[in-house]
């Protein structure tokens, strides 16, 4: 992260299960739609990286957003962006990766985190 980009709040696993079973945060996916066929947060939408520039919507403007990918690096660029903006974002530290192994479900139910093949050319 560089000086000039705007810090944003990582929440653990633990945190972001919390907020969302209380309805508290929308949480938003940011991965290709492959890595998200695999296996994703139970909860969360859908928006790649590219269509929340394009369009974010009101995502972020009366709740707080969660965002996240499979580790964490993706989801928090996205997460600076939005915070530069005024919105509210924040992100899932350790991503996707972090959620599964502390032992919290994944959507399907047998679902997995893709692997970093699956991964969109950077």
């Amino acid at each position: 992260m560089s000086d000039s980009a705007t810090q944003v709040r990582e929440l653990d696993p633990q945190e972001v299960a919390e907020l969302r079973d209380r309805g508290e945060i929308d949480i938003v996916d940011v991965r290709s739609p492959e890595e998200r066929r695999r296996g994703a947060l139970p909860g969360s939408i859908h928006r790649t990286a590219d269509e929340l520039a394009a369009d974010p919507g009101d995502l972020g403007v009366s709740r707080p957003v969660v965002f996240y990918c499979r580790s964490g690096e993706r989801s928090t660029t996205v997460a600076e962006a939005f915070a530069a903006s005024g919105r509210q974002a924040m992100t899932l530290r350790g991503g996707l990766v972090a959620w599964a192994e502390a032992g919290f479900e994944l959507d399907p139910p047998d679902g997995e985190v893709a692997p970093y093949i699956l991964m969109p050319p950077r």
